[in-house]
């Protein structure tokens, strides 16, 4: 069930939360990580915000209420990606016209989310899981799909690695997306997140974890390879100084092979 009121606390051990957490091993790699990627990042934050506030007007961060743990709701932190006062659907998919240009390579990388780790480490929620969905889309889903709400939302999980939005849903104005999401979409990363859930084990979470940095290097290493191969094309391609080697060369070795024929005929005589 749904409740109306943001309730969060900085530590998840403040008082008793409604729903299932993560046990202790996880919490403490949330701490760790959330803590650790934080002040690491920082300059990568920085560089961001300068760049969401000087290529599109608006706030630096996007903030949201989310449904957390046992249906508390909490507020999500972003860097924005969408231009301010856009309507529309509450998902996203790949060609989106509310995203800005920026907004788009900041969600192809992933960066956008990163502002996310501030939640993990209050304790809204957790590295590996659920995703945290609007209330406005939870209080649409299928019942059998509801148990997801019942566990503390993630910043990645296997339905975020396996089914991203703008991989799976439709494009075009024709689609009822909101329903598309709710019928077919939903029911199936319901059920990996839940499979998860299951047995959400330090050696699966490590798994996901690693999943997610491979996934999100994807674009970087497709960008090195088709740097790569115009570089090669380039150092195969010679250059002016070698293209007049080259055509000097085979003007002058035909004229070498006649002129040594011709000595060699002459010898002959």
């Amino acid at each position: 069930m749904l409740t109306d009121f943001p309730r969060s606390g900085l530590w998840s051990f403040r008082g008793r939360r409604p729903g299932i957490g993560p046990g202790l091993p996880r919490r403490t790699l949330d701490l760790t990580i959330s803590f650790g990627a934080l002040l690491a990042l920082v300059p990568v934050f920085v560089v961001v915000a300068v760049i969401v506030r000087c290529t599109s007007a608006g706030a630096v961060f996007f903030r949201q209420v989310r449904v957390g743990q046992g249906g508390v709701p909490f507020v999500i932190y972003k860097f924005r990606t969408m231009r301010p006062g856009s309507g529309g659907p509450e998902v996203t998919p790949a060609d989106d016209r509310r995203v800005t240009p920026i907004g788009r390579l900041l969600r192809t990388t992933g960066i956008d989310e990163l502002p996310q780790l501030l939640n993990v480490l209050r304790g809204d929620m957790t590295l590996v899981g659920p995703r945290p969905e609007t209330p406005a889309l939870a209080r649409r889903y299928p019942s059998e799909c509801a148990a997801v709400f019942d566990h503390r939302p993630a910043l990645t999980g296997p339905s975020q690695v396996r089914l991203r939005d703008k991989d799976v849903l439709p494009v075009g104005d024709a689609v009822d997306l909101e329903a598309y999401y709710l019928r077919d979409f939903v029911p199936v990363r319901a059920a990996l997140d839940l499979e998860y859930l299951a047995d959400p084990s330090l050696r699966r979470t490590f798994g996901f974890l690693f999943e997610t940095a491979g996934y999100l290097l994807q674009p970087v290493r497709r960008a090195l390879r088709r740097g790569w191969a115009r570089l090669a094309r380039r150092r195969a391609e010679p250059g002016p100084a070698e293209a007049m080697v080259i055509d000097l060369t085979d003007q002058a070795v035909p004229s070498l092979v006649i002129d040594l024929r011709d000595e060699t005929r002459d010898a002959s005589r």
